[in-house]
């Protein structure tokens, strides 16, 4: 993923949801509307999130230390993850707690025409970060579907906003249904069942990002496509005549590891082993740009089942 498409992409989402956070937090107060509240902590809670992102992206950029010597780019996973955290605890179990207060003691919407008028307003800001995320996506995307997009997707940033952003209109829609049925009716708990509404969908967005960034942070591989490209790469035919068992592990969303056991042709000398290796470290890097540390280790193939089967594992794996 291009870090400027994500950068680009968080700061609509920021610049929206600001807005919009003040806008709702006064519609809340002149017309005591529950739904407005959820929403407004909503946004409060998105921007925050927005803001933890930014600066994970920064943090992840820090040169390779003693201590850390693979570098910090898994920063940018650890803060997707807080995101989930705040989404689900700030956002989504607020808004069910206030949708369930609000069902049990209703409370009549005054100044009916601020809560409408601040979720039309809202609505247009947040298509307006929505199309900015998709657009950034579909640069990077390719012929991926969205929701493999957002399973598969090594750099965390976009498909965090893409579905806090979808939350967020669906989210919007819900309480507008909620505040314009409270109208309607005369009946104010249809408010509190917006809330509610709004709150389960961002319990439910929460739980899918945690589980794709927990799945991050745990060590993924590189994607099928790269593991054919740097096998293909590392094999030349003459002194590297095959793949004994190989591995690879994302460092960070633009960093990969690769480590292989290949095999080399026992007649040939260390200092021939030793140029075929450098010339491979070079074609994957110029196949996979992304692949930048790389430790092969040179044996003789024996031809035994344990080698044959690790090396099947890692294709599938992968």
């Amino acid at each position: 993923m291009s870090a400027s498409g994500g950068t680009k992409a968080i700061v609509a989402a920021l610049v929206a949801n600001l807005a919009i956070a003040v806008a709702k937090f006064t519609a809340a107060v002149f017309s005591g509307s529950s739904s407005m509240l959820a929403e407004g902590v909503h946004s409060l809670a998105d921007s925050g999130n927005q803001a933890l992102l930014l600066l994970g992206g920064k943090r992840a950029k820090r040169a390779a230390s003693a201590e850390h010597p693979f570098g910090y780019g898994r920063e940018r996973y650890i803060y997707s993850f807080l995101v989930a955290i705040v989404l689900f605890s700030v956002g989504g179990l607020f808004a069910v707690y206030e949708g369930v207060e609000k069902i049990r003691h209703p409370h009549e919407i005054e100044h009916w025409y601020w809560p409408v008028g601040v979720l039309v307003f809202a609505i247009i800001a947040e298509l307006f970060s929505f199309r900015t995320a998709i657009r950034e996506s579909n640069a990077v995307r390719g012929t991926q579907g969205w929701a493999r997009f957002v399973r598969t997707a090594k750099a965390p940033e976009l498909p965090v906003v893409l579905l806090e952003d979808l939350g967020a209109l669906v989210g919007l829609v819900l309480a507008l249904v909620g505040v314009s049925l409270a109208l309607i009716t005369g009946d104010s708990v249809w408010d509190g069942v917006g809330t509610l509404a709004i709150g389960v969908l961002l319990v439910v967005i929460a739980i899918v990002l945690a589980i794709e960034t927990k799945s991050l942070l745990l060590g993924e591989a590189a994607s099928p496509e790269s593991v054919v490209a740097i096998r293909e790469a590392i094999v030349d035919g003459d002194t590297v005549t095959s793949i004994i068992h190989m591995r690879t592990l994302h460092l960070g969303p633009e960093e990969v590891l690769v480590a292989a056991k290949i095999a080399v042709r026992h007649e040939d000398s260390a200092g021939r082993v030793a140029q075929a290796i450098d010339a491979a470290e070079t074609r994957v890097r110029t196949a996979v740009p992304i692949a930048r540390v790389i430790y092969l280790e040179p044996d003789i193939r024996r031809e035994q089942a344990p080698a044959e089967t690790a090396e099947t594992s890692e294709t599938s794996a992968d």
